[in-house]
């Protein structure tokens, strides 16, 4: 071997292509091969695990004499530990790849491959397809704001419990408790997402769930005495306000719909020959039949003079191409009196609850007619069909039982459970 040790640059530049490649060696495996179109490149030929192994170190003359023999001497060196060093090269070329991508998905603004931000919103592609686009909206505001600045560009796999708390716990203090919660669901949902796909070993979120302060639950006021509730109708049909936000008002204890849907009521969505309110219900992401009393068909008719040629039943006093704000009816409540401890917009709604209870109308019905949907799609659907019928009965009775309370009647449960069927 020792016989045909390179002598120098000058020896390997005065190499000629032949018909064949041929090879010039220089000891210890290293050799340079010489192809018949006149290339000449490195190679480095050694043993490793009983097993021969082939190397490339350059083309010659980017690589010359000296620089191939030191090149050499380092995938030796690697040898003697047992390391082979086409498999260190096969891992520097993946490094090298890696970075020239990390570094373009950065200039394009994509998020790093498998960081939180990339994850999220591969689920929020999946996620997008199962919600209304105004849930859509918050959840993706939601991450935007409170979790990609911290976690955005961490890969998900490294995410760990107290990384998921440093985020939520500026939250809750800063925002809401209820809001750090909801952002730690829909991380729940992407790491559950993440876990399934195989990008991470486990879902770190509950162990953050303890390490929360609890959501205080607070229950909006509501009048659930008859007496009372007599007098508000009272005051209701006293109300001095603009017209629009009394018919509002009127409609909110006959309805008991949540406040946001009576304010955002739309007309293409009311049927008064059908006595029927179908409209979407974003809160449960299910459509919602209203059957519609006597009195409420009134109150819809009405107010048709006046606003029916535009979208909203209660448009904005400042455009008609809006609703009412969501403060109206409240702010028209404390007008009468009934301050936030008293009675509450989405007061009516626990109001119709517990008297309809009391008076013996089936649960479901009520539930139902509150669109407090089931989690089984299937027996929503169900529900829906099955109490129709007893719901148009129930809304008719309730609105004769709040007529009847606001004449100072002495109206007997039974009677008007009776009455109703």
């Amino acid at each position: 071997m020792a016989r045909d040790l390179i002598k120098s640059d000058l020896t390997i530049k005065a190499l000629q292509p032949e018909d064949k490649p041929y090879r010039l060696n220089d000891g210890k495996g290293l050799f340079i091969l010489v192809n018949p179109n006149g290339s000449k490149y490195w190679r480095l030929n050694y043993s490793l695990h009983r097993k021969r192994h082939l190397i490339s170190l350059g083309v010659y003359p980017d690589i010359g004499l000296k620089e191939a023999r030191l090149k050499a001497i380092e995938c030796q060196k690697m040898i003697r530990e047992g390391i082979n060093p086409s498999e260190v090269r096969k891992q520097d070329k993946k490094v090298v790849k890696k970075t020239i991508e990390t570094e373009q998905r950065i200039a394009d603004g994509v998020p790093l491959e498998n960081s939180f931000a990339d994850v999220s919103q591969r689920w929020l592609d999946a996620f997008e397809t199962t919600v209304v686009p105004a849930t859509f909206k918050k959840v993706s505001r939601r991450l935007e704001m409170h979790v990609y600045p911290c976690l955005g560009n961490k890969q998900i796999a490294e995410i760990k419990a107290p990384d998921l708390l440093d985020v939520l716990l500026p939250i809750a203090k800063r925002q809401t408790v209820e809001t750090a919660h909801r952002v730690l669901n829909h991380c729940h949902r992407i790491f559950k997402f993440a876990v399934a796909n195989g990008l991470m070993e486990y879902d770190p979120s509950p162990a953050v769930t303890d390490a929360l302060p609890p959501i205080k639950v607070t229950h909006r006021a509501a009048i659930t005495d008859p007496r009372l509730i007599g007098r508000l109708m009272k005051d209701i049909d006293n109300y001095e306000g603009t017209f629009i936000v009394k018919c509002a008002l009127i409609l909110s204890p006959l309805l008991f719909a949540r406040p946001g849907e009576i304010r955002q009521m739309e007309w293409k969505d009311i049927d008064l020959d059908a006595k029927e309110w179908r409209y979407f219900v974003t809160k449960t992401e299910t459509e919602q039949i209203v059957p519609l009393s006597k009195q409420a068909i009134e109150v819809l008719e009405d107010i048709k003079r006046l606003t029916g040629t535009t979208r909203y039943v209660f448009p904005s006093l400042r455009s008609n191409m809006r609703p009412m704000s969501n403060n109206t009816v409240r702010l028209a409540l404390r007008a009468m009196g009934y301050d936030k401890e008293t009675m509450s917009a989405h007061g009516f709604r626990t109001t119709a609850s517990t008297l309809l209870n009391e008076q013996g109308w089936s649960p479901d019905a009520i539930e139902r007619q509150l669109a407090h949907t089931s989690r089984n799609k299937v027996r929503a659907a169900y529900n829906r069909a099955q109490y129709l019928e007893e719901r148009k009965k129930m809304m008719q009775a309730w609105a004769d039982y709040l007529d009847s309370l606001k004449a100072g009647g002495n109206v007997i449960v039974g009677d008007f459970k009776r009455t109703g069927q």
